[in-house]
């Protein structure tokens, strides 16, 4: 198997898998959410948001490359800010904002679904305890990101009033970051899984990592549009609003 063969793979893996294809975004790009589904939407979202640098924080602590940790630590700076500059997790809860949410509620995930805990900690625990291979090839679904976040955008300005420039700015600044981090994952992946087996482990990792992105929507989905069951603990529509 060529690197080139490889990345069909992985390429075919996210066309045939990759969570774009959930009803649930077909809904919400649509402009088929009600307020309180794009509330949940948000809420749930936010703790997958919050636990990527934890991740990547786990991810640097077992690496003893100094030049893969330099490359590698940006995508926290991404999420977190800097000293000078915003991350994603802030302008996250400007979209909280938006919707009417009160952005401490959101940041404490207190009515976070127990599916989405469950399957974005499976993805943490992945990265920290599995070989370095999987733990960078799961993170490839940033190959697929950029095409959902324009399909975002374009949807929710068209349908909703809370979008502006403002309230988008996550998404647009994926637009450049997940490019970014991709295309180092990307070689990175190519270049060391040099064997079969690497490669289906490869693979392997990619397919787990759009298992967990699609659990979430599948719990998602079922707790707010059908069949509405929110199970306890779970935020319930008047919760937590601004």
């Amino acid at each position: 198997m060529t690197a080139t063969d490889l990345e069909q793979r992985l390429r075919a893996i996210g066309a045939a898998r990759y969570h774009d294809k959930h009803p649930f975004h077909t809904l919400l790009h649509g402009g088929g959410c009600s307020p309180d589904q794009v509330r949940a939407w948000v809420i749930n979202r936010y703790y997958y948001q919050s636990r990527i640098p934890m991740k990547d924080a786990a991810f640097l602590s077992r690496c003893d490359d100094p030049a893969l940790r330099r490359r590698w630590r940006s995508r926290i700076e991404d999420h977190d800010g800097t000293d000078t500059s915003e991350g994603g997790l802030e302008r996250w809860l400007r979209l909280a904002d938006a919707v009417g949410l009160d952005r401490a509620y959101v940041a404490s995930t207190r009515g976070v679904l127990p599916a989405t805990r469950f399957a974005v900690d499976a993805y943490v625990r992945y990265v920290r305890d599995m070989p370095f291979l999987q733990a960078v090839a799961a993170s490839l679904t940033e190959l697929f990101a950029p095409a959902i976040h324009a399909n975002r955008i374009a949807g929710l300005f068209e349908h909703y009033d809370f979008a502006d420039q403002r309230s988008m700015s996550y998404f647009q600044h994926r637009l450049t970051e997940a490019p970014k981090d991709v295309a180092f994952g990307l070689a990175w992946v190519l270049a060391n899984a040099d064997t079969p087996e690497k490669a289906d482990m490869a693979c392997d990792a990619l397919v787990f990592k759009t298992d967990v992105l699609w659990a979430q929507l599948d719990a998602l989905s079922a707790a707010y549009v059908d069949p509405g069951r929110i199970p306890p603990g779970a935020w319930q529509p008047g919760e937590g609003l601004a």
